[in-house]
């Protein structure tokens, strides 16, 4: 995702007072107040939340523009509720500020399902989901973030790498993405210095416009997490994230052609400006597949790790299937400054190009010819895909 200190500002007014529709026209904001389930209208759901709410499963919801939850309070989504989304505008999203807690514990049998309203629903139809906590980030102590105009980080005196911006669980985002403009984008999931007491699991982005998940800062961990059809990055980091992601498993479809000029599977930056900044990134992936099955978007690398960010990848599988192909394996190379990674127990399989080394890449990928045969995977090999049966989803 594209960042400029210039739009983010002018991103924060527009975020706040009106908003462009796709014909152009203006949508002025009338965000209330909302302090009680009693304030809600389940039709025109948008507001700005000061009191603790829950959305309840047997209700039908429509969200109609930002959902903005404040320091204090909490939003509770109960398990089985869906959400959908009023496509076509850039302000539809439900965005965590710092000190404010979701609550969206999903099951197995119940997830949680956020989708776009559209008769034809598309990728970047509405924004997506946006967390902000205490942690530190590289970008300095009190930052913008990119979308919803959430402040984030902490000075290092005033950080908690261990705080809670509650639960998500058990959560799917469809249609995400929704662009404001040339330089910033909606994810699916965005995290904002987001801190270790905070519960992340179980999210599904389904057709993202720009990135399916990605960090900002953070110490968070996450498990299982399954991204299908995204424009640009699978998982995304930046800012001094130094979290772990257990199970992550991206793909793009033989016909979804909709593509960034550079679509990646893992995109890793630390900070363009000065690669020393700190906290560095310094995440690890513990088992993660890309799997590119669409001979006419080539992914332009497996795992770019840059910008000083020094990366750990155990138990990883890069496919490309048939005639899909990625330009790079694994790339550590950028003009603003070369990434470090090791890699554990990695294979690859198909046309995924060849290592690009500027920093420095340990360990080696091992080739095979079965981790993927038609709509199957080695379940040995990268992330576990049977984790995610309770999406209903298949290759």
């Amino acid at each position: 995702m594209k960042k400029s200190i210039l739009s983010v500002l002018s991103i924060a007014v527009l975020t706040f007072t009106s908003c462009t529709d796709e014909g152009g026209s203006t949508l002025e904001s009338e965000s209330g107040v909302i302090t009680s389930n009693a304030d809600i209208v389940p039709t025109d759901l948008h507001g700005v939340v000061e009191g603790n709410i829950t959305l309840e499963s047997d209700v039908d919801y429509l969200l109609t523009g930002s959902l903005l939850v404040k320091e204090g309070y909490t939003l509770t989504i109960e398990p089985g509720t869906t959400i959908k989304v009023e496509a076509g505008r850039t302000d539809t999203y439900v965005a965590i500020e710092q000190g404010a807690k979701i609550n969206a514990e999903g099951t197995i049998e119940k997830p949680i399902t956020f989708t776009s309203n559209a008769a034809e629903p598309k990728a970047g139809d509405w924004g997506g989901i946006v967390l902000a906590g205490k942690t530190q980030t590289n970008a300095g102590s009190s930052v913008q973030s990119e979308v919803a105009g959430l402040n984030y980080g902490k000075s290092a005196a005033d950080a908690n790498a261990a705080d809670n911006s509650g639960v998500l669980t058990y959560v799917i985002a469809e249609y995400t993405g929704a662009k404001i403009n040339g330089d910033a984008e909606f994810n699916g999931f965005s995290f904002y210095t987001v801190g270790t007491g905070t519960t992340i699991n179980n999210l599904v982005v389904k057709y993202g416009a720009d990135d399916g998940v990605e960090f900002f800062g953070s110490t968070v961990n996450v498990d299982n997490i399954l991204c299908v059809n995204i424009a640009d990055d699978m998982f995304d980091f930046t800012g001094g994230y130094t979290g772990t992601i257990t199970n992550a498993f991206g793909v793009r479809e033989a016909d979804f052609d909709l593509a960034t000029e550079d679509p990646r599977g893992i995109e890793g930056d630390s900070n363009s400006s000065d690669t020393a900044a700190t906290p560095v990134s310094a995440p690890t992936f513990d088992g993660v597949t890309i799997l590119n099955l669409n001979e006419d978007v080539a992914l332009k690398a497996g795992a770019e790790i840059r910008r000083g960010t020094t990366a750990t990848i155990n138990k990883a599988a890069f496919i490309a299937s048939g005639t899909a192909s990625f330009g790079s394996l694994i790339d550590t190379s950028d003009d603003s400054g070369n990434g470090s990674v090791t890699i554990t127990d990695a294979y690859k399989m198909g046309d995924v190009g060849s290592n690009k080394v500027g920093g420095t890449i340990t360990g080696d990928v091992v080739e095979e010819t079965d981790l993927y045969n038609k709509s199957t995977v080695k379940t040995d090999r990268g992330a576990d895909f049977s984790v995610f049966s309770w999406t209903g989803y298949s290759l």
